[in-house]
């Protein structure tokens, strides 16, 4: 299918007296080929609204919602590759399929109807693969562990194929996602990764696969196509866990995966405000900044308050423009470059628009009734 035609962006001018706080996010930023009007992403969340992984009308206008009110980019929840054991469950939707695909380009075409703009979150759940719920109860999960060469061969194809089909479907980039304890990630932690061979071991060992990922991603996109990749610290079982101790052992960690063909590194955090590491107080995307040199992107309870991380989540607790000057603070030092927002979304499609135009005291709090809809 031929790439739909993208209108120009909306841009925002900024006079003296109209909305000087929040202007640093609507500064314009571009990387490769992706043009964006301002520093405002969609974070990806998954929403289980795909039935049989087809995404369907409802959620090309749930997107184009949220275009439509003034995101910049927006980073699609994450949709399953095509290898047997990708998929955590039947909801989430493919990336893989004539019938997923056709339901992708129709997003596409919603999202850039609105000006917006858009790229796939491509995921392999890994050993989070589990339960009934699975599209084949018959295929086990497929770990680091349980992989062999030829496999891990074809997972690598799977998230080729799905990268040369973002870029044919006429998305504007793809991100790859390297957090939150599944597939890739698990590759990069010794404790999920205890293979013995050329895939485990030492930090070089555990960045192979990912690496070899990305850079088959690349192969597949060419060169002007952007590249995002999430990481993160906490996985969905340990909101403790540490991928990397030191700013030295995350350097280290990142160079592979940047020399074989990253763009931006979207950095996920429970608060995007908190410092990373001890005698700095840099967060995690602004040490990835630092010690890399890429655009990275901040997200973790964005526009929300100081409440407890799942009770923010499951209670509906969070301001609507909480952690804000913080936030204006970070991107005046350029301590990022984006800033993803997510649950703040789902209530609100038109946040970003009510921010730049002043309307502040229109803004929605999050609630937990979003969760239940794709509104």
């Amino acid at each position: 299918m031929p790439a739909t035609p993208v209108p120009a962006p909306r841009t925002t001018t900024f006079t003296p007296g109209s909305v000087p706080d929040v202007a640093p996010l609507f500064r314009p930023f571009t990387v490769g080929g992706l043009h964006l009007p301002n520093r405002v992403l969609m974070a990806p969340m998954t929403r289980n609204f795909s039935p049989n992984g087809v995404p369907g009308p409802e959620v090309a206008e749930y997107y184009a919602r949220r275009a439509r009110g003034g995101v910049g980019l927006i980073v699609t929840e994450g949709t399953v590759v095509g290898h047997p054991a990708a998929a955590p469950a039947t909801t989430v939707p493919r990336f893989h399929g004539e019938d997923a695909l056709a339901g992708w380009a129709r997003v596409v075409e919603a999202v850039h109807a609105e000006g917006g703009r858009v790229i796939p979150q491509l995921w392999h759940a890994g050993l989070e693969r589990k339960g009934d719920a699975v599209p084949d109860p018959q295929v086990p999960a497929a770990g680091p562990a349980t992989l062999s060469e030829s496999d891990i061969a074809e997972v690598v194809d799977s998230f080729a194929r799905a990268a040369a089909d973002a870029k044919r479907l006429g998305f504007d980039g793809l991100e790859l996602h390297g957090g939150h304890g599944y597939l890739i990630d698990q590759f990069l932690r010794p404790e999920t990764n205890t293979r013995t061979d050329g895939y485990g071991g030492d930090l070089g060992g555990r960045t192979r696969f990912p690496a070899e990922l990305v850079a088959a991603c690349r192969a597949a996109v060419g060169y002007d196509f952007p590249i995002f990749l999430r990481i993160s610290q906490w996985t969905v079982g340990d909101f403790g866990a540490r991928l990397a101790a030191t700013p030295d052992e995350l350097e280290l960690m990142l160079g592979p995966l940047i020399a074989a063909g990253v763009d931006v590194i979207d950095c996920s955090t429970r608060r995007f405000w908190l410092p990373e590491f001890p005698g700095s107080d840099l967060s995690l995307a602004g040490w990835v900044k630092k010690l890399t040199g890429l655009p990275t992107v901040a997200v973790g309870s964005v526009g929300l308050d100081d409440s407890e991380f799942l009770s923010a989540l499951i209670e509906g607790k969070g301001a609507a423009n909480g952690s804000l000057d913080r936030l204006v603070e970070c991107m005046e030092r350029d301590e990022f470059d984006l800033v993803a927002l997510g649950r703040l979304l789902l209530s609100d499609p038109e946040w970003v628009a009510k921010i730049r135009d002043g309307r502040q005291g229109e803004l929605r709090p999050f609630s937990a009734e979003a969760l239940l809809s794709l509104d």
